[in-house]
């Protein structure tokens, strides 16, 4: 039986309040057992921002160049066209959250089964969080972000690794081996319900660099390369020099301050999504509870709303004090590795407070992260004075990229950021 897909309908935030989506975007999913199963992981496989990616002809309007002075405030009608060709072949629901300037603000579209007010995974945007609470660590004195790592974890760190500092971990030049044994579909039915433990990631990962001969000193060059593994190092340097879980140093320090009534660290064997939330399928199969495995690195639930309330405080200093401020929005200048494909722009694009620095096509420099996990590929960005900001949650179906929706996304929503 084919599944009941009528054009899309977006819920705007303006000027129809109330219009409501009548797609069910997951359902398509659900009939789909043909969909290729491909796996997309936070902060592993980062299935957003890369260079070389061609937007589909449905989605030219939202993608043209906008190289001309305009106006500040936001035109939703680009956005509105992109999403009323949803859902697709290649993603089956989205909710998009335009904040800022102007009396339509915020503006707000979904379709699919979701809802302005839904939850979801927000995968590697978890690493702005945990950088800005090493970041208030240093600057509390409590952790020295110029020091070795191993100074402070000499039972995880091999001594090969050993003149890694906080800094590479957080700007991602540590020159770290990647993850490894994480969970996949190659663990069998239900790989999405598979569990590791933050230490094992890291530990997996540094016995299959060995594997491979290992890193030999003296230490290699210094250039960026995007890597998971820095960040959960930096979760469990947290918790070792405050004693306490993430989780708990997370809360007290962020969430709770900041009023984010929606945002959480799931605990480990926590595999549902608060409602509302859409279901999510990757090749048929439903990986909405999935284990929250990712953690400190891309383990996070939130919504659009919290999100942008985060990334605003974030931008203007409530977070930090003026030195750490300086780093959170300040890229090394080192060469993007090779194998680095996660800047658009290929040079190096994050920053020690775990924020991507991308230009887009119109020249309008933004600031944000983005995040994957299976079903969800998000982000949030914003331009640096905060005029123009955007919180994002797509669901990929897995059949083929969603990169190229991503950047529709961000040259849609900062059109007219000039």
């Amino acid at each position: 039986m084919a599944p009941d897909v009528r054009p899309g309908r977006v819920i705007d935030g303006s000027p129809f309040p109330g219009y409501v989506a009548t797609i069910l975007g997951s359902s398509l999913m659900r009939h789909r057992p043909d969909a290729v199963r491909r796996l997309t992981v936070a902060g592993i496989v980062l299935a957003a921002i890369t260079a070389g990616a061609c937007v589909p002809a449905a989605m030219a309007s939202a993608e043209a160049p906008q190289r001309a002075a305009v106006a500040a405030s936001f035109d939703p009608a680009p956005m509105r066209d992109l999403l009323t060709r949803l859902p697709d072949r290649v993603v089956a629901g989205a909710l998009v959250r335009v904040a800022g300037d102007g009396r339509a603000m915020p503006w707000t579209g979904t379709v699919g089964e979701g809802s302005r007010d839904a939850h979801f995974r927000i995968g590697s945007v978890t690493k702005t969080f945990t950088s800005t609470v090493v970041l208030q660590l240093a600057a509390e004195r409590r952790i020295d972000i110029d020091a070795p790592v191993r100074r402070y974890l000499p039972d995880l760190i091999p001594a090969a690794y050993g003149s890694v500092t906080v800094r590479e971990l957080l700007d991602h030049t540590s020159g770290l081996p990647a993850p490894a044994g994480i969970p996949g579909p190659a663990d069998g039915p239900g790989w999405w319900r598979k569990s590791v433990s933050p230490q094992d990631v890291v530990r997996n990962a540094f016995a299959a660099a060995k594997s491979h001969g290992g890193r030999q000193s003296p230490k290699p060059e210094r250039v960026q390369q995007y890597n998971g593994v820095n960040t959960f190092i930096a979760g469990l340097l947290v918790e070792k020099v405050t004693g306490r879980t993430f989780k708990d140093e997370l809360t007290r320090r962020i969430i709770r301050p900041l009023g984010l009534r929606n945002t959480s660290l799931p605990s480990s064997d926590d595999m549902s999504v608060p409602t509302p939330h859409a279901r999510v399928y990757i090749g048929g199969d439903e990986v909405t509870e999935q284990s929250p495995w990712a953690w400190a690195e891309g383990g996070m639930i939130s919504t659009a709303a919290d999100l942008d309330r985060f990334m605003t405080a974030l931008f203007r200093g409530r977070l930090l004090p003026p030195a750490q401020q300086k780093l959170a929005f300040t890229v090394p200048d080192v060469a993007s590795a090779p194998t680095n494909t996660n800047c658009i722009n290929k040079t190096s694009c994050f920053s020690a407070g775990g924020l991507m620095r991308v230009t887009l096509d119109n020249g309008v420099t933004v600031w944000g992260k983005t995040g994957s996990l299976p079903g969800w590929t998000n982000g949030v960005f914003a331009t640096r004075n905060l005029k123009r900001r955007v919180a994002y949650s797509l669901n990929p179906t897995g059949a083929a990229s969603e990169r190229p929706y991503v950047m529709a996304v961000l040259n849609s929503a900062f059109a007219r950021a000039h």
